[in-house]
């Protein structure tokens, strides 16, 4: 099937899979692209290296968007394999799952503070703006060495370049985070600290251009995507009271039920899927890929592929769903996913509890989203309690 525009509504991404794992598709910006839909075909493709972020001829690339970060093509088509193993060698130490562990009793302090604030101002609230949004600032400013007062700045500029519309205003926000990673580093140089940047610093092969940009990689990452998460797990909860109730009954379902929080929503980075392109010609679900094409990871559909999760539109806690693509998958699993899953299991272990009677506040078709942004996510979750 040949689709025009996306992002598609999930409704055309099940008819999609039921047609096939790959289809000819035409991407936000009017360029032609594949777009893979199968469980097993995105969970393979996600680590196949005949795949790849960079393009021998950038200028000329098909986009997903006009976002600087992520609407088309990124590194050196040369080296792009060895640069992402080389970072990959240099992060993955201070990511690890001991480390993350380790770090658990501090998350846990974080949260408790937020929630103590929440109950503080009383109901009703915004849940986006008192815990969502942030703990995982927070937690990753302390991780990084980033002063926490400077959070209203690094945000503006990380939204600013996930913007997928405004490609001046990607641009401008990147750049101005970039700028902001390099006068960090010079001032870790001065005066060192027990952080993940200063620890960089000691790297060897880097320079400070470099260790800004991993910072600042880390920064967007670290804080965007877990923001939005405890957001929407929160709203899927609340929205399937049952679930809400069976969390409450069996706090021993926690790690199960972030699994199906990571799974369940409809999310396709970008508006269309997580950008790659070919690095040779081969061919997948019977149609040739050649060389050059931009092809689409449709994690949200792969997600909900019911060959893998029966009922896949069904929210539920009990699933066994730690085969989700939402980190991604083998080299290309993400990194921060040890602590994006120790905040999550902290702050739905005691909310739940502390709030047991929390409810919306407005109907769920009331609820606003980012609309132009690379994460996506709630602008606010009112509730009551």
């Amino acid at each position: 099937m040949r689709v025009n525009n996306l992002p598609l509504a999930p409704e055309l991404l099940r008819e999609l899979q039921r047609e096939g794992p790959v289809h000819r598709i035409r991407t936000r910006v009017g360029h032609e692209a594949w777009l893979v839909t199968g469980y097993e075909e995105v969970r393979a493709l996600l680590d196949d290296p005949r795949l790849g972020r960079s393009h021998p001829d950038p200028d000329n690339a098909a986009r997903i968007g006009d976002s600087a970060l992520f609407g088309g093509p990124l590194g050196d088509f040369d080296t792009e394999h060895a640069e992402h193993a080389r970072m990959r060698a240099q992060l993955q130490p201070h990511f690890s799952p001991k480390r993350m562990r380790a770090l658990r009793p501090r998350v846990e302090a974080l949260a408790d503070g937020l929630l103590d604030d929440l109950a503080e101002h009383g109901s009703p609230a915004d849940l986006q703006a008192a815990v969502a949004t942030p703990l995982p600032i927070l937690v990753i400013c302390e991780l990084l060495g980033v002063p926490y007062e400077d959070r209203e700045q690094f945000r503006a500029w990380s939204q600013a370049a996930g913007n997928t519309r405004d490609n001046e205003l990607s641009l401008w926000g990147l750049t101005e985070l970039y700028e902001y990673g390099r006068r960090l580093v010079r001032r870790k140089r001065d005066d060192p600290g027990d952080d993940v940047i200063t620890r960089l610093l000691d790297a060897p092969d880097t320079d400070d251009g470099e260790i800004a940009m991993r910072g600042m990689n880390l920064l967007f990452a670290g804080h965007e995507t877990t923001v939005v998460q405890i957001g929407v797990g929160a709203l899927q909860l609340l929205a399937n009271r049952d679930q809400w109730e069976a969390l409450r009954a069996g706090p021993g379902l926690i790690p199960r039920a972030i699994d199906e929080i990571m799974r369940a929503p409809d999310t396709n980075i970008g508006g269309g899927g997580i950008p790659r392109y070919a690095r040779t010609r081969f061919e997948l679900g019977g149609v040739a890929i050649e060389a050059g094409e931009l092809v689409l990871l449709s994690v949200g559909a792969a997600n909900h592929d019911e060959k893998e999760f029966a009922d896949p539109d069904r929210f539920d806690v009990g699933r066994q769903a730690a085969g989700h693509l939402t980190f991604g998958h083998g080299s290309r699993y993400c990194i921060g996913a040890p602590l994006a899953k120790i905040e999550l299991e902290v702050v739905f272990s005691r909310l739940i509890p502390r709030f047991p009677g929390m409810r919306l506040a407005v109907p769920v078709e009331e609820l606003r989203h980012h609309e132009d942004s690379l994460t996506g996510g709630l602008i606010e979750l009112p509730v009551i309690f």
